[in-house]
């Protein structure tokens, strides 16, 4: 006997995102039960943080969006600036307390949803079909339950061998400053004018929200994570030095890493189903992860609806993948200069084609036309030398 039709283990943005499109009960139209399965307060609940995507017009979240932009900018190391206009796309900030907030709202007092709060163990596959989900609850006794398909967004006790591990890592500050010095109408994206690591790249980020406000982080793609002083030092000498941003108070801190690696991941037939980070959402050579998630989460509601079996797409393509694995592979070797490779495709490619492409949705033609606006001599050698390297498992 089953207690749900379908488990989901996890409530961040993918779990969240697959319990909100998920179909509804309604007259004459029957829909799954559903328990959503929450982790309690503490070392299992991810700190507050930001998401960024791009998509045309309103959106499903935008009450939850803190601001968005439809013009971009990226500087080089000698302040070269390219500005480019996406409309009509827009680039939109959510943050994930009022993302959670907003699907809560929307999620209350649905029928045929149960919202647990548990610690999930094992998640196993039954020999007759359907699969286990053995848990602690909140009051600490064992909690079961057995549903026809589980969906686990929890991130990977250990990630799939990969040829090339880079980490995209990052510190920001959310500041107020004295004077005004922020254009609330452009996104910094990529401000490669702060101290260049000995290996890898880093580059200022600013997402202001007013003129004398903004999000401020600086990022590294590299082997490893700074200590919250190294990046709080960078982050003094950007805001203060670059930015000249002159007094500015630090009203909240956010900090994370981001996985950036060729691994395969695998595609289970079912009944237990990765989605989200677990799943492979996040896109290798940008760290971009909340688009995918809901292009991903949306398919799996869309065969649920529609009574197909719900195995969640591969988030990105492989020809994306592809891509992004000799991308990784370059910068992780030094065969390119990662600010010029980057300034360059900003300079060259129309921006609608760009984030087209940084989206994974153009096609082979819209693919070359981008390729040849990279160092092309460096790049051929990279992906003429993946299919010898051996993928290795992570530390």
């Amino acid at each position: 006997m089953r207690d749900a039709d379908i488990v989901i283990v996890g409530a961040g943005a993918a779990g969240l995102s697959l319990a909100h499109r998920l179909p509804v009960p309604a007259p004459h139209r029957p829909a799954p039960s559903v328990v959503l399965l929450t982790a309690p307060a503490g070392p299992l609940t991810p700190p507050a943080r930001t998401w960024c995507f791009w998509e045309p017009g309103a959106g499903r979240f935008d009450r939850a969006v803190t601001a968005s932009w439809e013009w971009l900018r990226v500087r080089g190391r000698d302040g070269t600036v390219v500005r480019r206009h996406i409309a009509p796309e827009r680039y939109k900030m959510i943050r994930s307390d009022d993302f959670e907030a907003l699907v809560d709202s929307d999620l209350a007092g649905r029928p045929g949803l149960r919202r647990l709060t548990a610690t999930v163990g094992a998640v196993t596959a039954l020999p007759g079909g359907g699969a286990r989900v053995r848990a602690t609850g909140a009051d600490g006794a064992p909690l079961e339950l057995r549903a026809r398909w589980v969906f686990d967004s929890r991130p990977p006790e250990r990630p799939p061998p990969a040829r090339t591990r880079l980490l995209q890592h990052f510190r920001g500050w959310f500041v107020r400053t004295e004077r005004p010095v922020f254009d609330p109408g452009v996104v910094e994206l990529m401000d490669f004018r702060t101290r260049q690591p000995e290996r890898g790249l880093s580059f200022g980020y600013v997402l202001p929200t007013g003129r004398r406000t903004a999000l401020v982080e600086y990022t590294e793609f590299g082997p490893a994570p700074l200590t919250p002083e190294a990046y709080d030092l960078a982050l003094d000498d950007y805001t203060g030095r670059v930015l000249g941003a002159g007094a500015a108070r630090v009203l909240a801190t956010e900090q994370g890493v981001i996985p950036m690696t060729d691994a395969a991941w695998p595609r289970p037939s079912g009944p237990v189903f990765r989605i989200g980070v677990a799943g492979g959402a996040t896109r290798p050579a940008t760290g971009y992860t909340f688009a995918a998630v809901q292009r991903q989460t949306e398919a799996v509601a869309t065969a649920v609806r529609a009574g197909r079996h719900p195995a969640p797409p591969a988030a990105h393509r492989g020809r994306a993948r592809l891509m992004d694995a000799v991308l990784l592979r370059a910068l992780d070797t030094g065969r390119v200069d990662g600010p010029d490779l980057f300034l360059r495709l900003f300079a060259r490619v129309p921006a609608g084609r760009l984030l087209r492409f940084l989206d994974g949705r153009t096609g082979l033609y819209e693919d070359l036309a981008v390729g040849v606006r990279v160092p092309v001599p460096p790049m051929l050698r990279t992906a003429a030398e993946l299919p010898w390297l051996r993928r290795r498992p992570a530390p």
